[in-house]
């Protein structure tokens, strides 16, 4: 009776997952020895796959050395290594960094850094947030709180900032009164209409994520928002927040995700693919402008942890950036995206329900509607997400399934994102099981 109330137990909060015991390249791999192939590198973090021995012996041989120097008695080479990388990979003025240890930390970092980027220039009164709706920045309160994720914001409400809120920018289901080709500037001046609202001597900073994530499903800013809200964000002295943790260190096509819309922001986050999941590493990385009036008055940014710059972390991440740099993985992301695109446009074709397919870089995702004229989506009722995500994992495959994505309960999303370096019959298999699985679940489940 005990074994099986033990038993019972661990189901339960495990949900009743499968153990992975063992992983190379593309592939995982179970304790009851099926394999998976990795469609999404998990969530959108292992960029170069797994059981890399370049990055494990980089690891390996850092901890024989030191494992961890803090960060107030020392600074070390693989720390200063990956400021050079990630200096010469972000370009422009984006020369400086706080080191984390995950994406949640990276955020809440870049809200602080803002923070006392005024406060070092005596604007105390700037302290509110604009963010936007159907965004995700993270768990810590101050990234909850700026993050547009009804379900998973709801059990902390009254403890989170007050945050102005905008529109999602979706060109696939625009704001009321925009086109997608007038999505852009409608959503630029919501911007600006909120900042004068609350008043320009009040507001901190913007922050927004350039191909929204988890809460949107791949949705890439349109054409000219970022340089509009750029402008806005100059004229009035709010400070320009990019969250790239999921999009990213080359997620994209580019390593600054941003940098395809020809704009630079003052602060970015960026994590998952920095050290691809070897060791948890993030960073906060701000310009010369911010860094200036901060360390002229405080000398030094006031975030940071036990394990900002951890050692280890850091040397994980050198090695990581070592590879994408070296095999040009970037460059084959942007290469590949038309490709990656057209497979899974042409894998769904005959799936009534996909309504869209959208993304860049190796960052793609399908929406699923129940009605492709409407755009109506599938009731949340029917958790369709997490049919296919359970679906998928029968048919060998990892992929990431989220829901909520129309109006924050209702619609269902899956996200490709699978490493820089797989083959095209990786690619292929992934595209291939993905149609199988929500062909598979469209069938099985009672929709009306």
């Amino acid at each position: 009776m005990l074994a099986r109330a033990e038993a019972s137990s661990h189901i339960h909060s495990t949900g009743g997952l499968p153990k992975v015991v063992w992983a190379k390249g593309s592939y995982l791999h179970d304790a009851e020895g099926k394999q998976y192939i990795d469609g999404s590198g998990g969530p959108a973090v292992y960029c170069i796959g797994h059981g890399n021995a370049e990055v494990n012996d980089a690891i390996k041989t850092q901890l024989d050395r030191i494992a961890h120097g803090y960060r107030y008695n020392f600074t070390t080479d693989a720390l200063e290594e990956l400021t050079e990388i990630i200096r010469g990979r972000c370009g422009g003025t984006l020369n400086h960094m706080v080191y984390v240890t995950g994406g949640s930390e990276a955020v809440e970092s870049c809200l602080k850094l803002a923070l006392q980027y005024h406060s070092a220039r005596g604007d105390m009164s700037r302290r509110r947030f604009i963010a936007r709706e159907r965004s995700w920045h993270g768990n810590t309160l101050g990234a909850l709180s700026v993050s547009g994720f009804l379900e998973r914001k709801k059990p902390f409400e009254g403890s989170l900032l007050d945050v102005s809120r905008l529109s999602p920018v979706n060109a696939y289901r625009p704001v009321a009164g925009a086109t997608p080709e007038t999505l852009a500037e409608v959503c630029a001046k919501e911007l600006e209409d909120e900042i004068l609202r609350v008043g320009p001597d009040k507001v901190c900073a913007f922050i927004f994520e350039p191909v929204v994530g988890a809460a949107g499903g791949c949705v890439p800013a349109p054409q000219g928002y970022a340089k509009r809200i750029r402008a806005i964000c100059d004229r009035y002295g709010v400070i320009m927040i990019s969250d790239e943790v999921m999009s990213g260190a080359g997620r994209c096509g580019h390593w600054r995700a941003l940098e395809r819309d020809g704009v630079e922001p003052d602060i970015m986050s960026v994590a998952k693919g920095l050290a691809a999941g070897y060791l948890p590493l993030g960073a906060a990385i701000y310009n010369d402008k911010v860094a200036d009036a901060i360390h002229s008055v405080y000398g030094t940014p006031m975030t940071g942890h036990t394990f900002t710059g951890h050692t280890a972390c850091c040397a994980a991440g050198v090695a990581v950036q070592k590879i994408v740099q070296r095999e040009k993985l970037v460059e084959r992301v942007l290469a590949n995206e038309s490709k990656f695109i057209a497979m899974i446009k042409e894998a769904t074709r005959d799936i009534e329900a996909v309504g869209d397919v959208r993304g860049r870089g190796y960052f793609i995702a399908a929406e699923l509607v129940k009605n492709r004229k409407t755009k109506e989506p599938f009731a949340a009722e029917h958790k369709l997400f997490m049919h296919i995500r359970q679906k998928a994992l029968d048919n060998g495959l990892i992929c990431y399934p989220v829901g909520g994505n129309a109006d924050g309960i209702n619609g269902d999303v899956v996200i490709l994102a699978p490493p820089y370096n797989s083959t095209d019959a990786e690619l292929d298999e992934i595209v291939t099981k993905t149609a199988k699985s929500i062909r598979e679940v469209l069938a099985d489940k009672r929709l009306g």
